[in-house]
């Protein structure tokens, strides 16, 4: 962390908060105020450059559901699908064998239930049981650990058993290789089934648990949540034919603030007659927008919160009855509170593990018929619901079989705009003064990590680091010094 004053504006000071902790990759927040110490611009930065769009040209289309989970070691799963899926379009297949689409489901919720387990106790949980101001030598997982011995064992056995999930269908808990073109490599073993079966109540009841702690938190601190970090926005995912949320398949819908629908059912192949996405300086991160209402105004949100205000209802009793507890709160209407992700993210948990237990009762998990094949096609487009919200993989390949072109618009990217208004808004609303504190500069980062952003693979490290604030006047004086001890 630092502060300097800023080039060719000596009139502003700047707070940087470097990097950003308990979220997956690195990034930095700059804040620069005015004479009178209020916020004239605050941003969150991504620092790091992966690359992938352009060093995957010239590979082989098959390679590419394997390769591209290298962007991230938190979700792989979500790649390796997003990425087979266009690869199925590729090879020529519209419509997988029942063993295949499901075993690539039930890797998914797998995915879906360690990813959402493995934010909200590792990550969040110390803001929320410590408070945002607590010392941060107990405000961390370790911290959770010696208070709430229970529930730190809850996160790690929850994200366990959805590692097992992705092994069991993927492979490997990490960059497996279950889903090819056109298919899947396995199906479940009996053993395999019974394995998940035996745990799955256990599972569910702790599920059952996070939920009621995300969803009562929420509650008891709603006055204060309501306008923290929050403002109104778009929503996009994917949504089923029949209204449903789906993780794994749909068409996309857009949502206005209200509540009205910018666009739905949009066959997602076709996703480039609707979405477009802006270059700024001062990002790695490109700003997805709704093409008809233009940059200024088209910016949209993604993630369980956007899900759950896009969807008509979910196909699972348990999830579906907390989200009309949820949709209550705003009389059916978009509920556009920032904080409301982590009850929107738990949700999805208790949806993810009733899925997990439908689908291990399905004997098509248990098909030999495993891949189909078509006629090969130069094109590949392939959408799914990662954990943190909509993720596109878009595929040109040439008559050699290698890949010619690629764009990839993840779902960090397509809440870029609004964690950078969620950023300014906190910086608004808490720093305007010349008083630094630990908690005022960690609440910024409480509001990033509502979105549960992946800005590349997760680094974390335990301890300390010896990071000094200052802000300096226009005179050069050191107007307010303050230390951030961070620990992750």
């Amino acid at each position: 962390m630092a502060t300097e004053t800023a080039e060719r504006k000596p009139t502003a000071k700047r707070i940087v908060i470097e990097p950003v902790t308990r979220v997956e990759g690195h990034g930095k927040v700059t804040i620069l105020l005015d004479e009178q110490e209020r916020v004239r611009q605050a941003r969150l930065h991504i620092v790091e450059f992966r690359g992938f769009e352009r060093y995957i040209r010239g590979r082989p289309y098959w390679e590419a559901p394997v390769l591209v989970q290298r962007l991230c070691g938190i979700c792989p799963v979500s790649h390796h699908l997003a990425a087979a899926k266009a690869m199925d379009q590729v090879v020529g297949v519209d419509t997988l064998p029942p063993t295949a689409e499901k075993m690539r489901r039930l890797m998914h919720y797998g995915q879906m239930l360690q990813s959402h387990a493995l934010h909200f106790f590792h990550l969040v949980s110390p803001d929320l049981l410590f408070g945002f101001d607590a010392d941060p030598a107990i405000r961390n997982i370790v911290g959770v650990a010696r208070k709430f011995p229970d529930l730190a064992v809850q996160g790690v056995m929850l994200r366990k058993y959805g590692q097992e999930i992705i092994k069991a269908t993927a492979g490997k808990k990490i960059h497996g290789t279950g889903a090819i073109p056109g298919g899947i490599n396995k199906n479940l073993s009996i053993a395999e089934r019974d394995g998940f079966l035996k745990d799955l109540d256990q599972i569910l009841a702790w599920s059952r648990g996070a939920l009621k702690i995300a969803r009562d938190y929420t509650m008891e601190h709603l006055k204060d949540l309501a306008d923290f970090g929050s403002f109104e926005s778009n929503h996009l995912s994917l949504i089923r034919a029949d209204g449903a949320m789906d993780l794994y398949h749909g068409g996309l819908r857009a949502v206005g603030a209200r509540g009205g629908k910018i666009f739905d059912h949009v066959d997602y192949r076709n996703y480039l007659d609707y979405i477009a996405e802006e270059v700024k300086p001062w990002s790695y991160m490109k700003f997805p927008f709704i093409k008809s209402l233009g940059p200024e105004k088209g910016w949209y949100r993604v993630g369980p919160l956007a899900r759950l205000n896009t969807a008509d209802f979910i196909d699972t009793p348990e999830a579906e009855a907390a989200r009309k507890e949820f949709m209550a709160l705003t009389k059916g209407k978009p509920n556009n509170v920032t904080m409301a992700y982590h009850w929107a993210r738990m949700i999805e948990l208790l949806h993810a593990a009733e899925k997990i237990r439908d689908l291990l009762h399905d004997a098509d998990l248990q098909g030999t018929e495993l891949r189909a094949r078509g006629e090969r096609r130069p094109v590949g487009i392939g959408l799914i619901e990662a954990p943190r919200g909509t993720l596109f993989h878009h595929y040109e390949v040439d008559e050699n079989d290698q890949i010619a072109r690629c764009n990839l618009i993840v779902s960090t990217t397509n809440n870029n705009t609004p964690m950078n208004r969620a950023v300014e808004k906190v910086a608004h609303d808490y720093l305007e003064g010349v008083q630094i504190t630990e908690g005022l500069l960690n609440r910024i980062e409480v509001a990033i990590r509502a979105y549960d952003p992946c800005l590349s693979c997760a680094t974390h490290a335990m301890g300390r680091m010896p990071l000094e604030v200052e802000i300096v006047g226009a005179d050069g004086a050191v107007r307010a010094r303050g230390g951030k001890g961070l620990y992750v």
